[in-house]
């Protein structure tokens, strides 16, 4: 599974951005996704995940009531919709997708990662 993010970009507090994975080589519909975050000197942290079928959601306490993770398994691709932003919400987001029912909200539950996507939240 190849996994691409898009849809970060520069954004001023309160604003929103949704954030895509799209994946090739197999279809999602086999793994559960999620996605990640990573500040410069921080451990990478869960933001949101979701199961294989999309039935069933996690998120990190900082994204519950702002953030919203979901899927089209027809299209082959997970979004994150991400409103009300923050500047603490500036990272790098990567999504990930592994094997198996989910959701996954630990690291190491996942097989394949995206590249990554910058997202900066000016104050």
């Amino acid at each position: 599974v190849q996994l691409q993010a898009s849809g970060g970009g520069l954004v001023q507090a309160g604003g929103s951005l949704r954030l895509s994975c799209a994946a090739s080589g197999r279809t999602v519909s086999s793994t559960a996704m999620g996605w990640f975050r990573q500040a410069p000197g921080t451990e990478r942290e869960i933001v949101a995940a979701i199961s294989r079928s999309g039935g069933r959601t996690a998120y990190a306490d900082s994204a519950k009531g702002r953030f919203t993770i979901s899927r089209d398994n027809a299209k082959n691709t997970a979004y994150l919709q991400m409103n009300s932003l923050k500047p603490e919400d500036t990272s790098v987001y990567y999504c990930a997708a592994g094997y198996g029912t989910g959701p996954y909200i630990n690291y190491a539950s996942y097989d394949y990662w995206g590249q990554g996507t910058l997202v900066t939240v000016s104050s």
